[in-house]
């Protein structure tokens, strides 16, 4: 029994230490899809956040659904002088797989732009996603390109949990297309613990209540869903750390969670 008690509570330290000195782990938390029953929540996982490039998700099944992505390598849209460089990756040309791979915000734009307002405002209340609000910063009418980037645009853990759980179980108001070519762009392959894993990284510049940048602060997602021997769980990490930190928060949150969660010694086993 006190072996059992230390593995339990080896497995707790290894979800809520922070990976550095200077990262927080603001929420962990992992949810059977089918049941929605809670298998691991440590932290505040109502705290809402700018969603990030974690959006790519949602913004992946609007333009499936609605037909401007065709494919995992269709459509591949020109990198163009103005747009979003701030990666020597994103300047070149973009199929929806690299879009993902490297997380071209730009290409993010071009699919956003061309659903136009009206759509991409429908497809996010019908997503239920977060606190729906796609205005942009205000007084600069930037929503269709900017909502989801440190802006107007806020989710929390839970509320990507719930996303999540809608989408793998085919709940969301998007073609059989839109799904598996969603997924086929999100595919991290198999883990070492053998779970088939998709998620998407995001990172950011969190806002404070005045709604100025808190530049000394950036936080990171990963968010996303595993499936083994016909179990799917979702999950949401989120962090907070310092700009010192070499490595993008958003990898931060995807590398710590995958090795506490689908490695070969799984608290989900």
């Amino acid at each position: 029994m006190r072996g059992l008690v230390l593995s339990i509570v080896a497995v707790v330290l290894a979800l809520t230490l922070p990976a550095s000195a200077e990262t927080k782990t603001i929420c962990t938390l992992i949810a059977d899809a089918d049941s929605g029953r809670t298998l691991v929540e440590e932290g505040d996982c109502a705290k809402r956040m700018s969603p990030a490039s974690s959006f790519k998700i949602a913004i992946s099944l609007m333009g499936f659904d609605a037909g401007i992505l065709t494919s995992p390598s269709a459509p591949e849209l020109p990198f163009r002088k103005g747009y979003a460089s701030w990666r020597p990756e994103w300047k070149r040309p973009a199929t929806p797989a690299r879009w993902m791979k490297y997380s071209v915000v730009w290409y993010s734009q071009q699919v956003t732009q061309r659903l136009g307002e009206k759509r991409f405002k429908g497809y996010v209340e019908k997503f239920g996603y977060g606190n729906r609000d796609v205005s942009g910063d205000p007084g600069k009418a930037n929503g269709l390109t900017n909502a989801w980037l440190s802006s107007s645009l806020q989710i929390s853990p839970a509320e990507q949990v719930d996303f999540l759980r809608k989408l793998v179980r085919r709940e969301l108001p998007v073609s059989e297309a839109a799904l598996a070519n969603t997924a086929a762009i999100l595919d991290y392959g198999v883990q070492p613990g053998g779970w088939q894993t998709y998620g998407k990284t995001g990172t950011g510049i969190p806002r404070g209540a005045d709604g100025r940048s808190l530049k000394d602060e950036r936080f990171g997602w990963f968010v996303g869903w595993a499936q083994r021997d016909g179990r799917t769980v979702v999950f949401a990490r989120l962090i907070k750390d310092s700009p010192r930190q070499s490595t993008p928060q958003g990898l931060q949150a995807r590398d710590g969670l995958m090795a506490d969660l689908f490695g070969e010694k799984s608290p989900l086993d």
